[in-house]
């Protein structure tokens, strides 16, 4: 079971993946493909080609740990227009496991410390 941390990153490869491939071959993607440091304790999430396999590679102290999951029906959906590189939340990876089509998901705005609120009315005095 994946337990994120606070503000971990999520990077999605969406060209199919080769799950055959393990620790060493799934980093090897990482660095080459992503321009990833896969021992950066972000997560990678790989899929198929008919996208029933997911694995996520990911590193924490002590080594590397590999999160896999078969479909028996279905299929992982995400938004394919997006590029091969993907930047995913964890909210985004959990409902892409639990069969939720992310680009056909409506976000609505949300506050997020740190960005500029500018529109926003002066306080008073």
């Amino acid at each position: 079971m994946l337990l994120p941390e606070s503000g971990i990153r999520v990077w999605l490869y969406a060209p199919p993946a080769d799950m055959r491939k393990s620790f060493d071959g799934l980093s090897a993607l990482v660095r080459q493909k992503l321009a990833g440091d896969p021992a950066s304790g972000q997560l990678f999430v790989f899929l198929n080609r008919r996208r029933t396999q997911l694995k996520v590679l990911y590193f924490e102290p002590g080594g590397y740990c590999l999160w896999s999951k078969r479909l028996e029906a279905g299929r992982f959906h995400f938004n394919e227009q997006a590029g091969d590189r993907q930047a995913l939340s964890w909210t985004d990876l959990s409902l892409m496991i639990e069969g939720i089509d992310l680009s056909s998901l409506r976000r609505f705005k949300r506050f997020e410390k740190g960005k500029n609120r500018s529109h926003e009315r002066p306080e008073m005095l």
